[in-house]
């Protein structure tokens, strides 16, 4: 079974103790939330999950979702102009071998990209992708 979580250092990784996930499998779930404390108070009645700060450079914290001891996905905070008429979601994340160069390969088979390719801190190198019929996932090489 594969792990749906990233370790403490923020890389993905199968249950069996493979060291970076399989190309082409969904690693990551991530809430994108206007109200963060809503969507925390709602999940920990519901799902009984907790929460831990995550700082980002330059702006909120993004706060990482756990199922007892294990990381299971994270909340995004949608601050900023440049969310403005985004609707709040969860977005997933598929691990590939090259984002970059996958990219590249999905602008040729019909898609676009929302957001280019970018570097996070201790994660990975991550870009939002929407395919050819318009659905939308994140796309991310996890940092080794």
């Amino acid at each position: 079974m594969v792990s749906t979580g990233l370790t403490k250092e923020g890389n993905a990784v199968e249950d069996a103790g493979q060291t970076e996930p399989p190309h082409g499998i969904f690693v990551w779930n991530e809430l994108n939330s206007r109200d963060i404390p809503a969507a925390k108070a709602f999940y920990a009645a519901a799902l009984g999950w907790t929460f831990d700060a995550m700082p980002m450079e330059g702006g909120p914290e993004y706060w990482i979702i756990r199922q007892g001891d294990r990381q299971v996905g994270g909340i995004f905070p949608l601050q900023g102009p440049e969310f403005d008429g985004v609707p709040e979601h969860w977005l997933s994340y598929i691990a590939v071998d090259d984002v970059d160069a996958r990219c590249e390969k999905a602008l040729a088979a019909g898609g676009t990209l929302l957001r280019a390719p970018f570097d996070v801190p201790d994660v990975g190198r991550v870009a939002i992708v929407r395919d050819s019929q318009g659905a939308v996932a994140g796309w991310m090489t996890p940092k080794m």
